[in-house]
């Protein structure tokens, strides 16, 4: 009974693993077409910035003053928002670096480039607005600079959610294809919630925009999900 016991382990030993550890999987798939997703998501938002800026500096119509809610007037405004609010464009870097096949990365940036025109065109024809804060941006340096910057007219549905929202839901289905530890799925969906409320907390937006962003950002990221998947030689992400 020992030789067998003994014969058993060794074959089991033997067998060649047939998963690569996680963290393996996350240093191959980040190093696959590196210069194309960098040179690529750089382009990306250089792009976008200058359409978004473009459509608020010429909406069809003044913007609508979207109305608050009891939970804009329980979410105090920080200074900790900002981070968490500014963490959006790493976040939303992250799905790309970590697909591992050429179809689904350019799946993922043509249906995230297609929620932005669609964000777009509502901000260009419905431009909405947040009421004012009644606030001295000067007490909040970070978040003045944002104020400066921005224009009026692109709050609902909030395109900073709706981004959130689908990078979140690509990014749960890549991390269970690669097998990382299922802490992981709740730190980016916890991760996903703090930039919705940094929205409100920084005053960018109310939460009626947030809820609209959300159901934009769910839509698209399943769809376009579904969509990579069924196009992407192996099936899977």
């Amino acid at each position: 009974m020992r030789f067998i016991h003994s014969s058993r382990l060794f074959e089991l030993s033997m067998r060649p693993l047939s998963r690569t550890h996680w963290t393996r999987q996350i240093a191959s798939r980040m190093v696959y077409l590196m210069p194309l997703k960098a040179v690529g998501t750089a382009a990306f938002m250089m792009l976008f910035f200058w359409a978004y800026f473009g459509v608020l500096r010429s909406p069809l119509f003044p913007p609508t003053v979207m109305p608050l809610t009891v939970l804009d007037r329980w979410i105090p405004v920080t200074a900790q928002a900002f981070p968490v609010y500014a963490s959006l464009w790493i976040y939303v870097s992250l799905p790309a670096a970590l697909l591992k096949e050429f179809r689904p990365l350019i799946m993922f940036g043509l249906w995230m480039a297609a929620m932005c025109l669609f964000c777009l065109g509502i901000f260009w024809l419905f431009p909405t607005g947040v009421p004012p804060a009644g606030i001295d941006w000067r007490l909040y340096p970070q978040m003045a600079m944002i104020k400066d910057v921005d224009a009026s007219g692109n709050a609902c549905p909030s395109l900073h959610v709706a981004a959130a929202v689908f990078a979140a839901i690509w990014l749960d289905r890549l991390i269970r294809a690669i097998g990382v530890p299922l802490v992981a799925r709740w730190v980016i969906w916890l991760h996903c919630l703090a930039i919705l409320w940094s929205t409100v907390a920084t005053r960018q937006h109310v939460v009626l925009d947030v809820l609209a962003g959300s159901v934009v950002g769910a839509v698209f990221g399943i769809v376009s999900l579904r969509h990579a998947i069924r196009s992407a030689p192996s099936r899977e992400l």
